[in-house]
């Protein structure tokens, strides 16, 4: 998952690093979001590691507004009290469920 308004993986172009694995500078396709502990505004060694080891199937982008509305629906429907990275979460858990063949 990733914010829409951040979409540094999916932009395609990888964090400078220093020797250490650190990043040197800020992603220049970084953007404020509002899914608060999602993307800062570098990808962690770790994430890019992962991602050249083909470690995830698809990466699902979530639109800041959607994980504001999905949290808020969760408190409102289910009494499932979470935050917005939560909604954001959910929100992609429900894209992923929709394109999913009937029965897996």
């Amino acid at each position: 998952l990733e914010p829409e308004a951040a979409a540094l993986i999916s932009s395609g172009i990888k964090s400078e690093r220093n020797p250490d694995g650190s990043a040197t500078a800020s992603h220049p396709a970084f953007s404020p979001h509002p899914v608060q502990g999602w993307t800062p505004d570098f990808i962690p060694l770790v994430l890019e590691n992962g991602m050249n080891m083909n470690l995830y199937d698809e990466l699902v982008k979530i639109e800041g507004g959607d994980a504001v509305k999905t949290a808020q629906a969760l408190a409102q429907k289910e009494g499932i009290f979470t935050g917005i990275s939560g909604g954001a979460t959910f929100a992609g858990a429900l894209k992923v469920a929709q394109s999913a063949p009937k029965g897996s």
